[in-house]
């Protein structure tokens, strides 16, 4: 067996590591979501001023039995690295995780990172966190995965949009923010990521610039469809937005950000955004069957609007980091 980095270029090699990891999540995760090949293809073969992707495959012969995503993020957190794991349901149990983790590592410290940090799911198998405390790694944060199936029962839904909040006009866009909303819009993607819970791990929170926020829509737009709402007072301030991913080919919505600035808590604004980017793709996006999302268990205010939704959960994902 050997480890080594895939050339993203090679449309056959990426076909078969996209396979490979494909096979280990669809073993594991009945509710996984997995980025469409497109995606992956866009992510590691277009260049960005904020990330570096490596992949990495473990090569039995010429087959691919194993895969590390590695990635490092360029203007934030330079001592950290992303790393995610997967290996083949036939071919476990021989050391491939540990030679890739160990491959891993090493090229991340070479390239300066004293950190790294992973996503991983649990759903009825704790194997998955076994390994990575094996390998050295704490879990740091826990974030519960709900889905909501679509379309809503119609009186439900009439009976959220009676609790919703009224006093905010909602402005809603796909795609492109709006020029003139841009900066409010890049400083409540900043809140979010100073606000959103993310446990004991070791990371600083991304400031969101206008800059930033365009190559991000540039780039994702050749791989998900954008949905958002932002709430806004007469006054013209903005009171909170929510943010919805629509992966191009699939038959999901993602469900990412909801926020609500401080200041403008207590009137039901999550709820209201959350009622607008469902409206949204229930009329524009009705091949969409169902919701995904994530929430942290203390995050009480936001699981109380999902559960009023009927959102379920159906497995927990660990934030889980090692240090050098």
């Amino acid at each position: 067996m050997q480890i080594r980095e895939i050339d993203v270029h090679d449309q056959a090699q990426l076909r078969e590591w996209y396979a490979a990891e494909g096979a280990a999540i669809d073993q594991d995760r009945p509710f996984a979501v997995r980025r469409t090949f497109d995606a992956l293809v866009n992510q590691v073969t277009v260049p960005s001023d904020y990330y570096q992707p490596v992949l990495l495959a473990a090569f039995d012969g010429e087959r691919i039995v194993g895969t590390a995503d590695l990635g490092y993020a360029l203007k934030d957190n330079t001592h950290l690295a992303d790393l995610e794991i997967t290996v083949v349901p036939d071919c476990r149990r021989r050391g491939i995780g540990r030679s890739l983790y160990a491959d891993a590592t090493a090229r991340r410290r070479a390239a300066g990172r004293t950190s790294a940090c992973g996503e991983l799911n649990v759903v009825d198998d704790e194997g998955p966190l076994a390994f990575a405390r094996a390998m050295g790694a704490e879990s740091v944060h826990e974030e519960d995965h709900l889905v909501l199936d679509l379309p809503m029962d119609a009186e439900h839904l009439r009976r959220l949009e009676a609790r919703a909040a009224g006093d905010y006009e909602i402005v809603r866009w796909q795609g492109r923010c709006p020029d003139d909303l841009i900066d409010a819009y890049a400083a409540m993607r900043t809140q979010m990521n100073q606000d959103v819970p993310t446990g004991e791990l070791d990371h600083e929170a991304v400031v969101m610039t206008p800059e930033r926020i365009r190559s991000g829509e540039e780039r994702l737009a050749k791989s998900y469809d954008i949905c958002v709402a932002v709430a806004r007072r007469a006054d013209g301030v903005l009171g909170g937005y929510s943010l919805v991913y629509l992966p191009l080919g699939r038959d999901h919505a993602l469900q990412d950000d909801t926020l609500v600035m401080p200041g403008h808590r207590g009137h039901r604004l999550g709820l209201a955004l959350k009622l607008a980017t469902y409206a949204a793709i229930a009329t524009e996006h009705p091949e969409r069957t169902r919701f995904h999302t994530w929430t942290a268990p203390e995050n009480r205010a936001m699981h109380a609007t999902n559960t009023a939704f009927g959102y379920r959960p159906v497995e927990r994902m660990h934030e889980v980091q090692v240090k050098d």
